[in-house]
């Protein structure tokens, strides 16, 4: 069938006018149709018979839907070959009106008269179509006002995603879509297509060019909730319509969160439940990985208590799209609300585990490591070994590590903290003394790993003759400590050697840290270049 309707596209795209039909030829078709086009109409007396026209010079039949006119706009579209189907209510109706034409015609194109200005229009959403797309759909500026829903995109810009102009699909998609499903509206519609992993191909000629982006890119969002009840049903309100999938990841709860989450019912969410707790970072690593059977392009976390405000997800996305960054994560620590109401230990917890992060991760431009409102690509999914990854609260921490070993490319990304009614069970007390050894072992992976295994640099030398030079310079200062309390002589230079050791280890570990900023600005610096 797809043959057959590539070279049905092709004559159509390349000679639009080479199936002309009239109304004769239309009435006497029995056998499949091949081209059907729907044209929903209300009180279009005096343009709808140039529509139906420019249908016909098409596709070999034209419905015409009749949305309750009042004037002479059915009786012209009759006269122009048309043939006029009563359309009783919204949307729900007019997708089971194009279910029904999908049964007898290979390819159904759904177009809004007002969107009709042009017979060039018609190509483009056949084009895609030709090239081995399911579904062609999208918007153009229409001289009719739409209703339109309000996107928030970068740097607060608001654009505009219109209602859908028109709507191409063939019939073997369509039914696919379908499977016995009811669908309430278009969006449903095209919700259900990217479920069942059909081409989607996304066009619009006033849509901002950046949304068209999120669109048709495969973006998946893991929600790691544990005990959630309150909130889970709010987070997953939240989440964009262009994202494809939705993995809620239930680390056994014993509210009703996986309850709320089974009956919330949107055809995206992916429910998986841990019948013990494994720690969030457990959590995400299981969603990281059903992303990647799912094929993902990027995969998003979004905590379950609705602190991550979606409407700043696309400022994570957009680096990765771009190809500026590999993963990208939140930042707090420059919004004016973060600090506020914290305490001052709190808050030199959080600088000394960000300092403690930057050494065991060499990513010395990033701050907030704990931030877990986080976007990866697919690539640095496939290239990080996830099962070895930290499944606690250090996850995120450890996961830094991991990217940088491989090279991969991190961006801090400012997003304004947003409290509500969540409460962070996070003590930096504790959460320092158990996350600390777990990033000094990080920290001895990444150099065997970067600098030794995948590469060799010197820096790993200075490394570790400051991490030998420090201890010792301590060891000597505690034995001439106890000889002096002893009252045994010391030799004069004693105190010099001292000294001169732990100023030789300060000074190692100083040009180590130097050179290991170095490779990751002359990576970034590549990175530019190349672009």
């Amino acid at each position: 069938m797809y043959s057959a309707l590539t070279l049905c596209l092709s004559s159509l795209i390349s000679n639009p006018t080479s199936i002309v039909s009239s109304p004769s030829q239309l009435s006497d078709r029995h056998l499949r149709h091949e081209f059907t086009v729907l044209i929903p109409a209300q009180n279009e007396e005096a343009s709808i018979g140039s529509k139906v026209l420019l249908a016909a010079s098409y596709s070999d039949r034209v419905l015409v839907l009749d949305k309750g006119s009042t004037d002479r706009t059915m009786e012209v579209a009759s006269l122009g070959g048309a043939r006029v189907v009563p359309l009783v209510g919204g949307e729900e109706a007019l997708l089971k009106v194009l279910y029904r034409v999908s049964l007898d015609s290979e390819l159904v194109v759904l177009i809004y008269p007002e969107c009709m200005q042009d017979i060039d229009l018609i190509s483009h959403v056949l084009e895609p179509l030709r090239l081995g797309f399911d579904l062609s759909v999208g918007s153009w500026p229409c001289r009719v006002s739409c209703e339109q829903e309000t996107v928030m995109l970068l740097n607060r810009k608001s654009t505009f995603k219109e209602k859908i102009g028109f709507l191409a699909v063939t019939s073997k998609a369509l039914q696919d879509i379908n499977s016995g499903k009811e669908h309430l509206s278009l969006n449903s519609l095209l919700s259900a297509a990217k479920s069942e992993k059909l081409k989607v191909n996304y066009l619009s000629f006033d849509v901002d060019p950046a949304f068209r982006k999120l669109e048709s890119t495969r973006i998946g969002v893991v929600v790691p909730a544990y005990n959630e009840e309150l909130l889970i049903g709010e987070t997953l309100n939240g989440i964009p319509e262009y994202v494809d999938r939705i993995y809620v990841i239930d680390d056994g709860s014993t509210d009703r969160t996986g309850e709320i989450v089974k009956k919330f019912g949107d055809s995206r969410i992916v429910y998986l439940r841990h019948e013990v707790n494994k720690g969030v970072g457990a959590g995400i690593i299981d969603g990281y990985k059903l992303a990647l059977k799912d094929e993902m392009d990027i995969v998003a976390v979004m905590a379950g208590d609705n602190q991550m405000d979606p409407t700043q997800l696309p400022r994570l996305i957009f680096p990765i799209i771009e190809g500026l960054a590999d993963y990208t994560k939140g930042n707090r620590l420059l919004s004016d609300n973060f600090m506020a109401g914290m305490s001052r230990w709190r808050s030199f917890g959080n600088l000394l585990l960000s300092f403690l992060t930057k050494i065991g991760s060499g990513y010395w431009h990033i701050m907030d490591p704990q931030n877990g409102y986080t976007a990866i690509s697919r690539q640095a999914l496939e290239v990080i070994d996830l099962d070895s990854v930290y499944p606690y609260y250090g996850y995120c921490n450890d996961l830094l590590i991991k990217l940088n070993a491989f090279g991969m490319r991190v961006m801090d990304v400012v997003i304004p903290a947003r409290y509500g009614r969540e409460k962070s069970s996070i003590r930096y007390s504790k959460y320092i003394r158990k996350v600390s050894p777990m990033l000094f072992r990080g920290f001895l992976w990444r150099l065997r790993i970067k600098y030794t295994v995948l590469d060799f640099h010197p820096l790993v030398l200075f490394y570790f003759l400051g991490m030998f030079a420090l201890p010792l310079s301590v060891l000597l200062g505690i034995w001439g400590l106890l000889q002096l309390l002893l009252q045994n002589p010391l030799p004069s230079y004693y105190p010099l050697l001292g000294f001169l050791v732990l100023g030789t280890g300060l000074q190692m570990l100083l040009f180590g840290m130097l050179f290991d900023m170095q490779v990751e600005k002359k990576k970034n610096e590549k990175v530019g270049l190349a672009r």
